[in-house]
Order: C-alpha cells, then sequence, then structure tokens
C-alpha cells in the first residue's frame, strides 16, 4: 500500500504534466492539421497535382509544435528541397541508382545544402529530397519540379494558417518572462532563508532551481521570436508591435539577472558554510528585492493600465537599491562582498526589465567610490 502511493502520485503528476503541455501545444497542433489540409486540397484541386504528398508534409514542418521563427523554417524547407532535388536528379541521371549512388547524392545534397546555409532544415529536406529522387522519382520527369511546387504550396499556406489563426503574440513569452521572475523571486527567498538561519539546505536548493532556468529563458527568446513573425504576418496583431518589441528588451536584462542571482547563491553558500560573519541589513536587502521581484512579475503578466506597472515596479527596486550600501560590508569577508556587489548588478538588471535605462538604473544605487561614473541620485 505505501509503495503504491508514490506511484500514484507520480502518475498522476505525469498526467497533469501531459495535460499542461497539451493546453500550451494545442493551437499550434490546430494549426498543423489545417494546414496539412488546406495544402492538400490546393495541391490537387487548384495547382493539379494528383498525389502531392508533400505539400501537407512541408506544412507540418514549417509550422511545428513550436512558434518561433517558422517564416524561416517554411523558406529553409522550400530551398532544401530544390537543392535535394537538383542535385539528385543531376547525378543521378548520370551514374544511375543504388547503394553507394544514394549515399553519394546525400552526402552532396546535405554538403551543398550546408554551404548555402547552416539552418537544419535546409540539410534534413535536402537530403531526404535526395532520396526521395534516388528511389521514388525517376529522373527527368516532372516529379522533382512537382515536388518543390508542392513544398512550396505547403509553406505558403502553412503562413496563411499563421496569419488567419494567430496565437497571441505577446501571451506566450508574457509567460515565460514571469515564470522566470516568479523563479528568481522564490531563489531570493530561499537564499534570505539560509542565511537567516546559517543553514546551507535552503540555498543548495535555491542553486539548483536557479540552474533550471535556461530552458525558460530559452523558451522566452522562442516565443518573442515567433511573436515578431505574428505580428508582422497576421493585421489582427499589427497593433502589439510596440509592446512586444518593449517586452524583447527584457530578455536580455532577465537573463543577465539569472546568471547573477546564481552566483549570488553559490557565493551565499560559500559563506554559510564557511561562517563568515554578515550584517543582518545585507539579508534584508536579498529578502526585500525576493518580494520586488514577485512585484516584477505580476507587473509583466498585467495588462495595459492594470497595476502593478512599470513606475510601481520601478518604485519598489528603487527602495531596494537605497538600501545596498557599501557600509553594509564594512570590515565584512570576501563572500559578504561578492553577494552585496551581486544584489546591485541584479537590482539595476531588474530596474531595467522595469523600463529604465542602464544609466538611469546604475544612478539608483549608492556609490561605492568618491567619484563614480554614473553620477547617482540624491538620497
Amino acid at each position: 500500500m505505501t509503495t503504491l502511493r508514490p506511484t500514484a502520485r507520480r502518475g498522476k503528476a505525469r498526467v497533469r504534466a501531459g495535460r499542461a503541455r497539451l493546453q500550451l501545444s494545442l493551437l499550434p497542433i490546430v494549426q498543423c492539421a489545417l494546414a496539412a489540409g488546406v495544402s492538400w486540397f490546393v495541391a490537387t484541386d487548384i495547382v493539379g497535382h494528383a498525389h502531392p504528398f508533400f505539400a501537407p508534409i512541408a506544412a507540418v514542418v514549417s509550422l511545428g509544435v513550436s512558434l518561433g521563427a517558422r517564416m524561416r523554417r517554411s523558406a529553409e524547407l522550400v530551398v532544401g528541397v530544390t537543392v535535394g532535388i537538383g542535385v539528385g536528379d543531376l547525378i543521378i541521371s548520370a551514374i544511375g541508382s543504388g547503394p553507394w549512388q544514394i549515399a553519394l547524392v546525400v552526402a552532396l545534397a546535405m554538403s551543398t545544402a550546408v554551404f548555402l546555409d547552416g539552418g537544419p532544415i535546409i540539410a534534413m529536406q535536402a537530403g531526404s529530397s535526395a532520396v526521395l529522387v534516388a528511389t521514388l522519382i525517376p529522373p527527368g520527369n516532372s516529379g522533382g519540379i512537382d515536388r518543390m511546387v508542392d513544398a512550396l504550396t505547403g509553406g505558403l499556406v502553412g503562413i496563411a494558417i499563421v496569419a488567419l489563426i494567430p496565437t497571441h503574440p505577446v501571451w506566450r513569452a508574457r509567460k515565460d518572462a514571469a515564470k522566470v521572475l516568479g523563479t528568481a523571486s522564490e531563489v531570493l527567498q530561499k537564499v534570505a532563508d539560509g542565511l537567516v538561519a546559517n543553514d546551507p539546505k535552503p540555498i543548495e536548493e535555491a542553486l539548483k532551481k536557479a540552474r533550471a532556468t535556461q530552458s525558460d529563458i530559452d523558451a522566452l527568446r522562442t516565443n518573442l521570436k515567433g511573436g515578431r513573425e505574428i505580428a508582422r504576418i497576421s493585421p489582427l496583431y499589427w497593433g502589439h508591435r510596440n509592446r512586444l518589441a518593449g517586452l524583447a528588451k527584457t530578455a536580455d536584462p532577465i537573463d543577465n539577472a539569472i546568471r547573477n542571482i546564481r552566483v549570488l547563491a553559490r557565493r551565499s553558500l560559500t559563506l554559510v558554510r564557511d561562517d563568515e560573519i554578515l550584517d543582518p541589513r545585507v539579508v534584508d536587502e536579498v529578502e526585500k528585492l525576493a518580494q520586488a521581484t514577485d512585484v516584477l512579475r505580476r507587473m509583466v503578466l498585467a495588462d495595459p493600465g492594470r497595476q502593478p506597472d512599470a513606475a510601481e515596479a520601478a518604485r519598489v527596486l528603487r527602495a531596494v537599491a537605497a538600501g545596498a550600501k557599501p557600509e553594509l560590508i564594512s570590515n565584512a569577508g570576501l563572500s559578504a562582498t561578492v553577494v552585496l556587489a551581486q544584489l546591485r548588478s541584479i537590482i539595476v538588471d531588474f530596474l531595467q526589465v522595469a523600463g529604465l535605462k542602464r544609466i538611469s538604473a546604475l544612478a539608483t544605487l549608492p556609490p561605492t567610490v568618491a567619484k563614480p561614473d554614473v553620477t547617482p541620485e540624491l538620497f
């Protein structure tokens, strides 16, 4: 009975994770399904091809379940097919078909595709198209040209489907950014808890959590790229270009902040293990930054005109910045110095997410030298 409960919990967790993945990918799946059916119809009933099997394949490959860089995938697909069929038709006509001929054609087609462009779809499609020419499509007939037309049809239909039935260009990227910021807030809070208790365990958990954020940051960049494509090709979302551009500016500062948080967590772990003395005000600053980061997370999720807005997020972060004074580490060890330095860097990163320029964000910090490069605000 005891062994069944963990198994049942794992099973439920997998079902929940599967449901979440399906919900997230439902629209791209619908888009792929519609594009496959419409491209077959266009290729058979309008273009007049009897068996345009590559049209729906091209539509599905060009769209995929991922929303990023679909137009590039479509272009890579058509170029790859053209290269594969061209090289395959030329070589097979001259040397015939067989095992070594197939190997040679695939190598030449993929090499040509890689030389032309480094995109993975070009090379893949060039190789598969060359195989089809060498095995199924007799060289010299119209099969090659028809296949290129089918690929073009599928790619164009895929783009049309994205324009007519688009996902919201901002929604996914906004959720990705909020997820990363939510993790950052949790990590900072765990670090603060570990510093207060002088216990390495919460900080170890925090560091593990911070290191696992790279896939979320990659997803943010991918969805920003996909959002820009949608905002370009879909008239329904032309009005969201400025908002998307503003969100795109947060990707680098969020990435930088997470990297700095990892360093802060590592050094905090060293500090606790070395039993180094730390001013309680530094711990308070870490905890305040965790709370301010959550305000930033809610700002990213908030619709235009709703609170908290960028001004509110900046106000909260400025309050944290004002407390990050160099006297907090007077007579402190190296680890405490690094923790405060990273804390200040994270504040600057997050103020940029809230809309400040880097120089303005740096000005919010109390000076650490007599003549700082950036003139600080008055405190």
